[in-house]
């Protein structure tokens, strides 16, 4: 059975920084490609960032420069560096896998407001 659980969401003020992780099981991590996902109120999920099984990466432009994408295969875990938090970027975190076939999980909740 394949979990993806994410943690580390949460309010912070804009100009904030929060790291997201995302913890996976049932799944040989190190043949997975990961990705961040957000979905705001009354908006398409879209893709945030990505990282291939090769440590290739990938930016939405609305996070370039501002969002870090990294994994840890002794750990089974993806990571998502967020810094200078705008209020845009208030949405539900999606983490996905895909290997073999594609795995979500439950996403956490980032508010970025004053």
């Amino acid at each position: 059975q394949v979990q993806l659980v994410e943690s580390g969401g949460g309010l912070v003020q804009p100009g904030g920084s929060l790291r997201l992780s995302c913890a996976a099981s049932g799944i040989i991590f190190g043949d997975a490609h990961m990705y961040w996902y957000r979905q705001a109120p009354e908006k398409q999920r879209e893709l945030v960032a990505a990282i291939t099984r090769s440590q290739n990466t990938n930016y939405a432009d609305s996070v370039k420069g501002r969002f870090t994408i990294s994994r840890d295969n002794a750990k089974n875990t993806v990571y998502l560096q967020m810094n200078n938090l705008k209020p845009e970027d208030t949405a539900v975190y999606y983490c996905n896998a895909w290997y073999r076939a594609t795995y979500w999980g439950q996403g956490t909740q980032v508010t970025v407001s004053s």
